[in-house]
């Protein structure tokens, strides 16, 4: 049986993130579509293709998602707006779509009372709201906020007997109805089968639009077993070895939806000891893991950066102290890579036209490792708005 270390593992990851070395500007979707790129807070998708292709403009990422619309802006893993290349779309949806009213309820966690108030499944929440998205969005780009009005209007104009609950009243949370409240909860699951999409680099609040009507054609669609599976494929791809466990950490999904998509793969995986426990990895993969390549340079990646989604954060940062400053419950800092290892945070702070990294190393820095860090902060600048940037190094 294949033995892998944290140092195997974090070869692989990396190398599989194409953060060994930045590749062609022409590998965008392909980038992207690897294993979908958060794009919250806003704007850190583009920040984090910067980092693994060569010459990554603002513009270029902008025109991608505007104009020649090569990648696309969608709910995705964890419930949280992702960009990918259009046609990866369904796998980074259909790839997630619940099979059951467990798996449904996992992924909208919270609308229990909501559900409770109108006798609903959440499966029938789900579809209700999905019926409405067309009508409701027919011909126009709204905010969420817009989205929920006009989601309750439509779905009680369809389903009339929900009015014999709650529906119009104000449920508490900010100025929703309780029918509001419902239809945003069923939305992110409804975003799943893909009818519907961000608007991307709108000013003020982000807002949605139909995909089809977005993109000028419908997005390519993957059947669902499918998509189940070169989901599962692609985050083994980058993020082996790991568990069914991780996997529905990493993606949203419920423990046992993760293991009925395991079972999908069961022919391509190979079992594994990673740090002596059992884990598994794509059999195609077992050469890279044993030998991956060596990274080299400086990298600023963004909070949330695919890479540090890795549910094994063990294996990219020992150290219990350290890991507790990357992973934080809200407000995660960037991180520095230095030749592959995780060196330390960097925070933000812009005023007007000009960035101010603090960076917080977790290393002696080399002179050269801190020329690299200036020069890292220069190419980030324009992806914050920024002309010019400034490292100041925190003790």
């Amino acid at each position: 049986m294949l033995r892998l270390n944290d140092g195997h593992a974090r070869g692989f990851r990396l190398a599989r993130q194409r953060l060994v070395r930045p590749v062609p500007l022409s590998a965008l979707p392909d980038v992207a579509g690897a294993t979908g790129i958060q794009h919250s807070p806003p704007g850190s998708a583009a920040q984090s293709l910067h980092v693994r292709l060569d010459g990554l403009t603002p513009a270029h990422a902008t025109a991608a998602l505007t104009r020649d619309k090569t990648l696309a802006q969608v709910w995705s893993l964890r419930g949280a707006p992702h960009v990918m290349g259009v046609a990866d779309v369904g796998v980074f949806t259909t790839g997630l779509l619940p099979d059951d009213e467990d798996s449904c309820r996992h992924f909208i966690r919270g609308a229990e009372r909501h559900l409770a108030a109108f006798g609903l499944s959440a499966s029938a929440a789900v579809r209700h709201t999905l019926e409405a998205l067309g009508p409701a969005l027919d011909g126009r780009a709204l905010t969420k906020d817009e989205l929920g009005v006009a989601l309750a209007e439509q779905v009680a104009t369809r389903v009339p007997e929900v009015r014999e609950g709650p529906w119009e009243e104000p449920d508490g949370l900010g100025r929703n109805t309780y029918g509001q409240s419902l239809v945003r909860y069923a939305l992110y699951v409804a975003g799943l089968y893909g009818t519907v999409c961000f608007v991307p680099e709108e000013p003020g609040a982000a807002r949605f639009a139909l995909t089809e009507q977005w993109l000028g054609a419908p997005a390519p669609t993957w059947d669902l077993p499918l998509a189940r599976a070169e989901l599962l494929r692609r985050y083994l791809r980058c993020h082996a070895p790991a568990t069914p466990r991780e996997f529905a950490a990493w993606s949203g999904v419920s423990p046992a939806y993760a293991s009925r998509s395991w079972e999908l793969l069961a022919g391509e995986l190979t079992e594994v000891r990673y740090r002596d426990t059992p884990a598994w990895v794509l059999s195609a993969d077992t050469d890279l893991l044993a030998d991956p390549p060596q990274a080299t340079g400086v990298r600023l990646l963004p909070p949330y950066d695919p890479y540090l989604s890795t549910q094994d954060r063990t294996g990219l940062l020992p150290d219990p102290a350290l890991r507790r400053k990357v992973w934080r419950t809200v407000g995660n800092p960037g991180v520095v890579l230095v030749d592959g290892e995780i060196a330390g945070l960097w925070r933000p702070r812009k005023q007007g036209r000009r960035l101010t990294l603090r960076v917080e190393p977790f290393i002696t820095l080399s002179p050269a490792a801190k020329a690299a860090v200036n020069d890292a902060a220069d190419a980030l600048a324009p992806f914050r708005g920024a002309a010019t940037a400034t490292v100041t190094l925190e003790p």
